[in-house]
């Protein structure tokens, strides 16, 4: 007999969509969800949702992208919580396409919990209202740095801001063997730097594609020769293929470059950051990734996201991808290497950290769900939110309290 208080959750977001970084957000919040409700029914609105039904069997996933409304009020109607969360998705010509989901679901009455969201650029009249308007009638708002919760402030969203830290944050690495490295053309017994990079694109439209590619061309070789390493890029969706060829074109000792080709899932690719003496990239959750385990890494920042994961974690970060500066990039490049055992007990301290804070975001979750489990109690009110989580406002980490 199934368990009539079981609750049922939606959860939405850039899902499906093949990108590493949102499906790790998406594997750190569902444990996480598991671990407050182990017999919840989970339905994952995604982009894809037979990739979706794949990477996580245990949930339902359907689409959302081209949905009409009176479809979704059909799934929301069966949801007693939908979180949106996970990820940069409240920006300018893109967070009106979710929010359009989520007012169906709040003209039905439905709670809504934002999970470690990130949001910004956002200066657009019609996305600005939307997320103002919207997240004004949240149970909880919880974002995953400051920068969001500076925007969302600014968007005139008068609510109480949790600032948490990225799910991704929650996960555990997964083995990664060094026959699947052997595999990919990396030879053994060689040092190995870890290269990211990433598309231009609403998210990075100020960059400019062949001068980034000619700039981090430059820093694969200065590596290749500096240490006597092998680089291999990590692309963390599929068109950093692409670029990561680009980059390769441009380098004098392109037959020391590979390129990941394998399939992975985002657990598997942090254990391959085991692998990296050092890393260096554009990708937010490629430096999360290498941060988690200890590699040392050179975040190439083209976003403010990046600029706060590289101050959280009290690292160096320039402008010189936008700017397609040589010298300072190159020199912090020789710095991080010569300076890597000496800057790695600062760091790991600062990443025990930020790894707390994201588990503060569960902390608001677990409120919000035992007031819904209580909500549905004999001579409850049927739906009504009763605690609050995290005292709004504050961060998750105590010393910020």
């Amino acid at each position: 007999m199934g368990d009539r208080t079981a609750l049922t959750i939606g959860v939405l977001g850039s899902y499906g969509g093949r990108n590493l970084g949102d499906e790790a957000i998406l594997t750190g919040l569902l444990s996480d969800l598991r671990s407050h409700e182990p017999h919840a029914r989970i339905i994952v609105f995604s982009r894809n949702p037979e990739h979706t039904a794949r990477a996580h069997p245990d949930v339902e996933a359907v689409p959302w992208e081209g949905v009409s409304r009176v479809d979704s009020a059909q799934v929301l109607a069966e949801l007693d919580l939908l979180i949106l969360g996970g990820g940069g998705i409240l920006y300018d010509r893109e967070a009106r396409r979710y929010l359009r989901v989520v007012r169906v679901a709040q003209e039905r009455g439905l709670p809504l919990l934002t999970y470690a969201v990130g949001v910004g650029p956002l200066s657009d009249g019609v996305d600005t209202g939307m997320v103002r308007e919207t997240l004004a009638g949240a149970a909880e708002v919880t974002v995953r740095d400051q920068e969001s919760r500076m925007v969302l402030e600014e968007a005139g969203l008068i609510n109480p801001i949790t600032v948490t830290a990225d799910p991704a944050f929650l996960l555990e690495p997964e083995e990664f063997p060094d026959r699947f490295l052997r595999e990919e053309g990396v030879p053994a017994g060689r040092r190995l730097v870890g290269l990211s990079v990433r598309e231009p694109g609403r998210a990075a439209e100020r960059l400019d594609v062949d001068g980034y590619h000619r700039l981090i061309a430059q820093i694969a070789d200065f590596l290749i020769h500096r240490i006597d390493a092998y680089v291999l890029f990590v692309p963390m969706e599929r068109d950093d293929i692409r670029h990561s060829h680009g980059v390769m074109s441009h380098m004098t000792a392109a037959e020391r470059g590979r390129i990941l080709h394998g399939d992975y899932s985002p657990r598997q690719v942090l254990g391959l950051m085991r692998h990296f003496d050092l890393a260096v990239g554009m990708r937010l959750h490629f430096l999360i990734f290498a941060a988690m385990v200890d590699t040392p890494f050179l975040p190439l920042p083209y976003a403010g996201k990046v600029f706060d994961l590289a101050q959280r974690l009290g690292v160096p970060a320039l402008r010189g991808v936008e700017r397609e500066v040589e010298g300072p990039l190159l020199a912090e490049v020789d710095r991080l290497w010569d300076e890597r055992d000496a800057r790695a007990a600062e760091t790991a301290r600062r990443v025990a950290e930020v790894c707390d804070q994201a588990r503060g975001t569960s902390q608001v979750t677990g409120a919000v769900l035992e007031s819904l489990r209580s909500s549905r109690l004999p001579g409850r009110a049927d739906g009504r939110l009763r605690a609050t989580g995290v005292p709004g406002g504050q961060t998750a980490d105590p010393r910020h309290r």
